[in-house]
């Protein structure tokens, strides 16, 4: 049976919803209501891992609409995590279809986070913004169908069936997982997360897993696309059908672009690095400890020069060796580990490792972002393996997030070489 139900009010929400959890290495599959007990997606060998449904509701009325969401649930079966995809802007029944869904699963919490930083929608305050304005001062608010009176959404999840409801607030957002896990676990049967970045759904996906493994807790999540998604990988129930292998970043760059973009994946990937500085040059040492970040599970992990101390000039001559010596390591973590793609940051890393790996070039697929693309090495013995290269001074501080996320799709989705 698939692992998640995801249900949709609209086609085209529904579809890009599915998109985000196949980015993730879910096999996600986009079918609209009515389902009947013959749909092939809702056979035990489907093969599904996500199930995204898209019931039509948007513009129905509230009780159309809570019963669709109840047949919906009842065909689909027992998942391991329900979510109620929500519009950006909030239009539609979002109270009546989170009730129901409660209705549907009377011993889970609702995680109300329909903050969609990369779309320009976030929460703050308990007031959900488009663009930095108030959402009943947005487009959403003139919707002739199905317009938005509020801002805040605690008002317009409604009475919720009698449910208390707890707004989150970003302060205890950005305390951290331990201060998040510690607000969850006294908030209410509704909680409504304040949240302006991706590093903020991460933390608050962590923090309700950890309730999940600590106290039990069952989360139906109510969100607009990459919350609930974050909550699958965070319950672990990512990357989806059998063993998807890890990804290997390499990083030269010590620009503090750079630095905040290796941030936003230990937030939002919980990517783990192990550091190299100029007094630990040693290929095999470093590779050894990739293989102790492989053998703790985390799927990205990588390699990344350090910068001197504060006021002590970088050495010239370690910093003309190191992409030589990142490369050689990198070689070793491959040969020696089972990774299944390879991330390049730097021009100069990328044609080392490219050296170092016997490849004869690299066979381009797409560009991710300006400046940055992916695709496979071509000849050697690595040949067929996913590889994605980007400029350290690159992209804002979610570019190299994407790249990794595109190798992870790859993988998930079209699998090549097997990883030794």
């Amino acid at each position: 049976m698939p692992k998640l139900l995801v249900l949709g009010d609209d086609l085209t929400g529904s579809n890009a919803t599915g998109a985000l959890y196949a980015r993730f290495g879910l096999r996600a599959v986009s079918v609209s209501a009515p389902l009947t007990p013959s749909s092939p997606c809702v056979r035990a060998d489907s093969g599904i891992d996500a199930l995204v449904v898209n019931l039509g509701t948007r513009h129905a009325d509230p009780a159309r609409a809570m019963a669709a969401v109840r047949a919906a649930i009842e065909l689909a079966g027992p998942v391991e995590l329900t979510v109620k995809r929500v519009d950006t802007t909030l239009r539609g029944n979002v109270g009546a279809e989170t009730e129901a869904v409660l209705d549907a699963a009377p011993a889970a919490r609702a995680l109300v986070v329909p903050a969609f930083p990369d779309a320009g929608r976030v929460t703050l305050g308990g007031l959900h913004l488009v663009d930095g304005k108030p959402l009943a001062e947005s487009p959403a608010a003139r919707d002739p169908l199905t317009p938005v009176r509020s801002s805040r959404i605690r008002t317009l999840l409604g009475p919720a069936g009698g449910r208390t409801v707890t707004e989150l607030s970003l302060d205890v957002v950005e305390s951290g997982v331990d201060g998040v896990a510690g607000a969850l676990r006294e908030a209410g049967e509704i909680v409504v997360c304040d949240a302006t970045t991706n590093r903020h759904l991460s933390t608050i996906a962590r923090a309700a897993a950890r309730l999940t493994t600590e106290d039990g807790t069952r989360w139906v999540s109510v969100d607009s696309g990459p919350f609930g998604v974050r909550l699958a990988a965070a319950l672990g129930l990512a990357p989806g059908r059998g063993e998807v292998p890890p990804v290997l970043a390499v990083v030269g760059s010590i620009t503090a672009r750079t630095r905040d973009q290796l941030t936003e994946t230990e937030q939002v990937l919980d990517a783990r690095y192990v550091d190299v500085s100029s007094d630990r040059p040693d290929p095999g040492e470093i590779a050894d400890g990739v293989g102790a970040l492989l053998a703790a599970g985390h799927r990205v992990v990588g390699i990344r020069a350090v910068p001197p101390a504060p006021g002590v000039p970088a050495d010239p001559v370690v910093a003309a060796r190191l992409p030589a010596v990142l490369a050689e390591a990198a070689r070793l973590a491959l040969a020696r580990h089972p990774v299944g793609a390879l991330y390049a940051s730097g021009g100069d890393i990328a044609v080392e490792v490219t050296k170092a790996l016997g490849a004869d070039g690299f066979e381009i697929d797409t560009e991710i972002l300006p400046l940055a693309v992916a695709g496979r090495l071509v000849g050697g013995p690595f040949a067929g393996l996913p590889f994605a290269t980007k400029g350290g001074l690159i992209g804002d501080a979610a570019a190299a997030v994407q790249c990794l996320e595109h190798l992870n799709y790859v993988l998930a989705t079209h699998p090549g070489r097997k990883p030794s």
